[in-house]
């Protein structure tokens, strides 16, 4: 029994409109705290099952890299869930709710980092990958001359499938196939492991920095990304990626993850809708990498409305942030996912509701067959700052809500709640935060009322 390959075509993480008229790509963010991994990361050498698959999908692999831009193509997916006999595909991220269910994969936490993978012994009966069944029945790991063969490999993408390696083995990993015949032992290829003597071997393995480590990062922006939705990948890392910050109106302010997809993050301009752009990045010690080094860059000219290639690499120039600039950032409340800047925004009435000294305005900011993307304006129209705010929409049908960011949104039946999240609560007097929704169903929201705490 050779193992299957199953392919990376996993890009596309959550509901992402097809917008065949500005042909960019959308993805947005969960509604939800995102879980951390409860599967215990390996410090020392673990042993699990190994699976091979043929490549990444297209354009990007789960990590938001597409394939020719990773620093070696000897890459791995981490398993996305730890749900042994259950095949369910669940949401995407996970939310904190479902963090027991979370796999090595992290929500994407674990991208960039490499792994050292020895082989391990083969299984000479049934490693089918059945849910609920033992790997290797009726039959017996054995060991061989293939034993011991070594290969450095990298995160690229993550492991969702519904079977037994995906879900019941928690350090199983699936190898880049092409990878397979370049495992070393003493100093020796091992050309012909695959296909006569693989059979979904045992493997151990552990994270590892990156090896022999020189140079710097790599930044580019992926395809869509704009001024108001500035999506960027960065790669070339030294021990993986724990977060990126940017610098606008004189702050440092966390970006926030571009789904799961653990080396792309929405960033902001230093200006509000402006094209350049400062960051620095946490690796996955939470450390500032390299002390606190700022990158500085422009959206690329190629990119002057949206980029069209999925990976537009850009130049840079590097600073180190001021001890004053070093302390925790700060969320932000200012990056909206917008697919395109030619939509003409519709623009729906906002009622206040009776003493709140708030205003709730929506705009319709993108449209396209079966739904639309909108951002919502809450303004402080009071004399006092508020520690909060709510938002109650309601739908003139049957819409529903796709996905949100910036605030915490439920539904029932037409009514929609938002609530602030807690880095945008707090709105002085007189001035606004903005929060965004993606809609199935036509346009547009009929009542917009708001109140603050």
């Amino acid at each position: 029994m050779t193992a299957r390959p199953h392919r990376g075509t996993r890009w596309a993480r959550l509901a992402v409109p097809a917008i065949a008229a500005a042909g960019a790509a959308l993805v947005v963010l969960a509604l939800q705290p995102m879980a951390r991994a409860t599967v215990p990361e390996p410090a020392a050498p673990v042993t699990g099952n190994a699976t091979y698959f043929d490549g990444l999908g297209s354009p990007y692999g789960g990590c938001g890299l597409p394939q020719a831009e990773l620093e070696t193509q000897h890459f791995v997916a981490l398993n996305v869930f730890d749900t042994p006999g259950d095949g369910t595909m669940y949401q995407r991220p996970l939310p904190a709710a479902q963090a027991a269910k979370m796999g090595l994969w992290n929500n994407g936490r674990n991208c960039g980092r490499w792994v050292r993978v020895k082989i391990g012994d083969y299984c000479t009966g049934v490693n089918d990958g059945a849910l609920g069944q033992p790997f290797c029945r009726n039959g017996a790991w054995t060991a061989d001359a293939y034993n011991d063969g070594t290969l450095d490999m990298i995160v690229a993408d993550s492991c969702g499938d519904p079977n037994g390696w995906c879900r019941d083995d928690p350090y199983h990993l699936d190898l880049s196939k092409d990878s397979l015949n370049k495992f070393v032992k003493n100093g020796a290829a091992l050309p012909d492991l695959y296909p006569s003597h693989w059979n979904n071997r045992h493997i151990s393995w552990q994270f590892i920095p990156a090896p022999a480590y020189t140079g710097d990062i790599r930044i580019g922006f992926l395809a869509g990304a704009q001024r108001w939705w500035p999506a960027i990948a960065v790669s070339r890392l030294p021990n993986g990626v724990h977060g990126v910050e940017y610098f606008a109106d004189g702050a440092w302010k966390a970006a926030p993850m571009n789904g799961d997809m653990g080396q792309s993050f929405v960033i902001g301009g230093t200006t509000q809708g402006g094209t350049s752009f400062r960051i620095r990045v946490r690796d996955i010690t939470d450390a500032l990498l390299f002390g606190g080094r700022e990158y500085a860059f422009s959206l690329p000219s190629a990119c002057s409305s949206q980029c069209g290639a999925p990976y537009t690499a850009v130049t840079y120039t590097t600073g180190t942030t001021s001890p004053s600039a070093s302390a925790s950032p700060s969320a932000s409340p200012s990056v909206s996912p917008s697919a395109s800047v030619s939509a003409s925004p519709s623009v729906s009435s906002s009622p206040t509701s009776g003493g709140s000294a708030c205003t709730a305005t929506v705009a319709v900011t993108n449209t396209w067959s079966g739904g639309y993307q909108a951002e919502v304006t809450v303004r402080n129209t009071g004399t006092a700052p508020s520690s909060g705010w709510t938002v109650r929409l309601t739908f003139p049908g049957a819409q529903t809500i796709a996905s949100a960011w910036n605030a915490v949104v439920s539904q029932s039946g037409q009514q929609v709640t938002a609530t602030n999240q807690p880095y945008n609560g707090a709105v002085p007097a007189g001035g606004s935060t903005s929060w965004g929704m993606v809609v199935n169903g036509a346009p547009p929201v009929t009542v917009a009322v708001c109140s603050l705490r």
